[in-house]
């Protein structure tokens, strides 16, 4: 199923928050809201990294609540040299959250 890119926008900013997604995405919050509402569409690399961050939260929701994934993102990950996953992806290491991502559900 292909989400679009403001229904993912909008699931994250629900699920994560704004500030966040912005962080993620590395804009301002506002912009996130233009994005959500599909008034205006980020650049591919931002894109990119919003998409992984559905993925990693769909991933990461099948074994947890919301609440404990958004702990996830912010909080400092031994996988990642103790470097928070929303961080990790920002700065363009999307694989490597995607592996702590993996290894966390594995229970490591």
């Amino acid at each position: 199923m292909k989400f679009e890119l403001p229904d993912i926008v909008q699931f994250l900013q629900e699920t994560l928050g704004q500030k966040l997604v912005a962080h993620i995405a590395d804009v301002d919050p506002k912009t996130v809201g233009r994005w959500a509402s599909g008034d205006s569409s980020p650049r591919p690399p931002a894109e990119q990294r919003l998409r992984l961050a559905f993925q990693v939260f769909h991933l990461l929701q099948e074994e947890e609540s919301p609440h404990t994934i958004r702990a996830w993102f912010i909080g400092l990950n031994p996988q990642l040299d103790d470097v928070a996953p929303a961080t990790a992806i920002r700065d363009g290491h999307l694989r490597d959250a995607l592996i702590a991502a993996r290894a966390y559900i594995a229970g490591g």
